[in-house]
């Protein structure tokens, strides 16, 4: 990481994500949400893309990563109908009383109902988001976030983040809103499902800073297929839910910022 660049090993020169970077920098609309790519480096035989560091020229920045969409595993992942007695003991090893009683007595699960099982532990089924890390000045970063699920959780969550700026949350929203529109306008996204994407939050004492990242499974969509981003998934479908996750993250947004807004008002009156 130099000069304001970082750099994303990557399988090779037909990487999908590469693929997806090439096609993004082309997209009018997508451009304006991803951090800019600089290219392909080689380096011992290994390659990397390089995309533009979007801490540079932040100051001590408290960062938030957002995993987006109903489902982060690909359709090919879970078509398997096998049953697996490790992913079973996986999901014991969780909550004992997942399994249906069926499942007990099989003492095993398909991969489609561990991934379900999994996304459900956090707000990712029902919201189409999960906050995954946080890391906030002065303090080490906070990873163990998958279990909050609910709406209370959440905005307390992403209020602890804004810390009660609300200029922050102000900008933040403004900018998720504007990343919505230009989803809902692109190409790429019509012609693409983006499982895994995660928003990236930065922000410091001057500036905000918010993008949509990790295109490792940005997968072409069949011939004919279309998407909404927002219909729920079922197997043959390929939604993922990346812009039903921008609406209520937009949403929950508004309501930490209308909480910061009252918030200011009481300590206000309180002062008077």
């Amino acid at each position: 990481m130099a000069n304001g660049i970082v750099r994303k090993r990557i399988s090779g020169p037909n990487d999908t994500e590469l693929l997806a970077y090439r096609q993004l920098m082309m997209d009018p609309h997508a451009v304006k949400v991803v951090p800019k790519f600089l290219g392909v480096h080689q380096l011992g035989g290994e390659h990397f893309i390089e995309l533009h560091n979007m801490l540079h020229g932040f100051v001590e920045p408290n960062v938030m990563d957002i995993k987006m969409g109903f489902r982060t595993f690909t359709e090919t992942e879970v078509s398997n109908t096998a049953l697996r007695e490790d992913l079973y003991k996986k999901m014991i090893a969780v909550d004992p009383n997942a399994p249906t009683a069926e499942e007990h007595v099989q003492q095993a699960i398909t991969k489609l109902r561990y991934m379900q099982f999994r996304e459900n532990m956090s707000s990712t089924q029902e919201k189409g988001f999960r906050i995954e890390a946080l890391k906030m000045r002065g303090f080490s970063p906070v990873t163990d976030l998958k279990t909050i699920k609910n709406d209370h959780q959440i905005r307390t969550t992403v209020g602890h983040f804004v810390n009660g700026r609300r200029s922050v949350a102000k900008d933040i929203l403004k900018r998720l809103r504007q990343m919505r529109t230009l989803i809902e306008k692109s190409e790429f996204f019509q012609r693409h499902q983006v499982l895994g994407s995660s928003v990236f939050i930065v922000y410091d004492d001057h500036q905000v800073g918010v993008w949509l990242i990790d295109f490792a499974k940005a997968l072409p969509l069949p011939q004919g297929t279309k998407v909404t981003h927002r219909r729920r998934w079922q197997m043959g479908n390929c939604e993922e839910g990346l812009l039903h996750g921008f609406d209520e993250l937009i949403r929950t947004m508004e309501a930490v910022q209308q909480n910061v807004h009252s918030l200011r008002n009481q300590s206000r009156a309180t002062d008077v």
